[in-house]
């Protein structure tokens, strides 16, 4: 009677594991961009004008050298493409705070080729 509970009892944990791996893995994957494929991040559009602030940002931006979550180039006009920021210093399409440690995404500044990586 051991033998047979032991029997039912180590596939039926063997078959709940896998599926908890399962379900943390889409879990994970559905977090690794922080930036939906729109371009947007919490219903900002991640391109146009942009004004950087001390406080009260729309999204606080880490500046990196590698593994950034959006690609960014400045520009002079027509920031009407993933990752094109223009710089202003009024009425902006969103607000930015630069911050060293816990951002809301990471940005690498590039010549060419802005947007997502």
């Amino acid at each position: 009677m051991l033998k047979k509970t032991v029997l039912l009892v180590i596939p039926l944990t063997i078959i709940f594991v896998l599926i908890a791996i399962i379900k943390s893995e889409k879990i994970a994957a559905k977090g690794t961009s922080k930036i939906s494929s729109d371009c947007t991040f919490k219903g900002f559009k991640l391109y146009g004008k942009v004004q950087v602030v001390n406080a009260f940002p729309d999204i606080k931006v880490q500046v990196v050298d590698a593994f950034p979550d959006l690609k960014v180039q400045t520009v002079d006009a027509f920031p009407d493409e993933c990752g094109k920021w223009q710089m202003v210093e009024s009425f902006p399409d969103f607000k930015v705070q630069f911050v060293d440690a816990f951002p809301d995404i990471k940005i690498q500044y590039v010549n060419a080729f802005p947007g997502l990586p």
